[in-house]
């Protein structure tokens, strides 16, 4: 996987992660477990319904608004002593960055676990001018120590289980003690690893979970406390923000700080919650940079069905409903972003132009599990039908779209559709065995491979009908 960028088409990917049974099982139990605890901590709300729409509406709000909001950040962070940054594509944000630390002479950096850093291929991109990031996220690092990619947005290293983490830091970590598969032990492990970064490193790069724009106030939230070492300790500070993170007020932020844990590790409030604002004289970082990232944003809020994607609060929610996902796993999206809401959102970063990336808004059931778990109330499955119908375009004519042409002339009037049937009919013969057809020849033999099609029945229901009018009016 890389960044953005699908390297198969999904249902060519999904095939060899699906016939991986330790992954199934890996992923089966901790989406079970935070499905059944998620239901816990909405149950406690009965006003859960209210909120969901209180929070569509005030990102809908934001977003309505967008460029004077942003103008708006902008100037608060840089009256607050910060610096901000605009780029409109990954390009330019990788650069930013790798600027910055080589104007620092710096040479290794920490990372709070940020998913846009991972969209833009940040941590190669700095490799290449010689800076070495750190992950400091658990998850993020299982993953970094063991040259993998992430396969889910909350849990990056949801398809690895402790057996396979005590052997990758056992390896690693080079600890004098040879480390049980209890997570304690491994949690352990990784904190002292971890705490000499913290107290050495002299920049640190984050996400952001929000920003508002009317105090220049960044924020995280992060359930391990190595996003407030990251934000606190590092004498430079760089944060990569999605330009739909931004909200205008205090009082928006507050529905989020109850949506969003909830939604995403089943808790009441999130065990780290940070704020910053610019830089404070002898306190936390004395320099501050904001990049303000586009990246094909703009065009998906220049769509009217498409623009709902950018909601998203990364609470990774549709991931654990998801029957596909639970099945395929986060790998078989080829993108940063998987599940439901990848599917919608990185075909739509990507303009409609991947063809790889086209092929994710098929990667769904389409049972509506979603939509219902969405904290903002994102209608995924109208997007990912909208977004079939946009890759359909765009392949041009395909034996596809010619069948479904000719079906839809067959259907769009009652004769054809009576003449289509009665060849049908005549032409099943061959294929018929027992009143089933199983196996259909040539391209049409993926449909019956996991499937039989009752055969066409001597008389139809129009030519029932019209033979017992004709029995009545006699």
């Amino acid at each position: 996987m890389s960044g953005l960028h699908p390297a198969k088409p999904f249902p060519e990917a999904a095939k060899s992660e699906v016939n991986n049974p330790q992954l199934r099982a890996n992923l089966r139990k901790v989406t079970n477990t935070i499905r059944e605890k998620r239901l816990r901590a909405l149950g406690e709300l009965p006003h859960w319904e209210e909120l969901r729409v209180l929070a569509a509406a005030t990102k809908d709000a934001s977003l309505a608004n967008l460029g004077d909001r942003l103008l708006e950040l902008e100037a608060s962070i840089r009256a607050r002593g910060g610096h901000v940054h605009w780029a409109r594509d990954a390009a330019e944000a990788r650069e930013l960055v790798a600027q910055i630390a080589l104007a620092h002479q710096v040479t290794e950096l920490i990372k709070v676990k940020s998913i846009t850093s991972d969209e833009i291929e940040l941590n190669a991109a700095l490799t290449a001018h010689g800076i070495h990031a750190i992950e400091t996220d658990l998850a993020e690092l299982i993953v970094q120590l063991s040259h993998d990619t992430p396969s889910h947005i909350l849990v990056p290293a949801i398809h690895r289980n402790r057996a396979e983490i005590q052997e990758l830091f056992n390896r690693e970590l080079g600890d004098p003690e040879h480390l049980s598969d209890e997570p304690a032990v491994l949690a352990g492990a990784a904190r002292r690893y971890l705490r000499q970064k913290f107290l050495t490193t002299k920049m640190a790069v984050s996400g952001a979970n929000f920003a508002i724009a009317d105090t220049g106030t960044v924020c995280i939230v992060e359930s391990e406390g190595n996003g407030r070492m990251c934000v606190t300790l590092p004498e430079v500070l760089v944060s990569i923000m999605g330009i739909e993170k931004v909200l205008q007020t205090w009082e928006d932020i507050s529905v989020f700080m109850e949506v969003l844990p909830r939604s995403s590790t089943a808790e009441r409030m999130n065990p780290y919650t940070s704020f910053w604002s610019g830089v404070t004289p002898g306190d936390g970082p004395q320099e501050f940079h904001l990049i303000l990232l586009d990246n094909g944003r703009t065009d998906v809020l220049a769509d009217e069905v498409g623009r709902q994607t950018l909601r998203c609060i990364r609470c990774s929610a549709c991931l654990n409903v998801c029957p596909v996902y639970e099945r395929a796993g986060g790998h078989a999206y080829g993108s940063v972003y998987p599940g439901p809401i990848g599917a919608i959102l990185t075909p739509q970063l990507l303009h409609m132009e991947d063809r790889n990336a086209n092929t994710l808004p098929g990667a769904s059931s389409l049972c509506g599990a979603c939509f219902d778990a969405c904290p903002v109330r994102i209608n995924i499955p109208q997007v990912l039908i909208y977004l079939r119908g946009e890759a359909n375009e765009r392949k041009g004519v395909t034996l596809e779209s010619v069948a479904m042409g000719a079906m839809r002339y067959a259907m769009s009037e009652g004769w054809r559709f009576e003449g289509a049937v009665k060849l049908a009919r005549a032409g099943q013969g061959p294929l018929v065995r027992d009143g089933q057809i199983t196996a259909l020849p040539g391209l049409l033999g993926g449909w019956t491979q996991s499937r039989d099609l009752g055969a066409f029945p001597p008389q139809s229901f129009r030519e029932w009908w019209k033979k017992r009018d004709a029995e009545e009016q006699s």
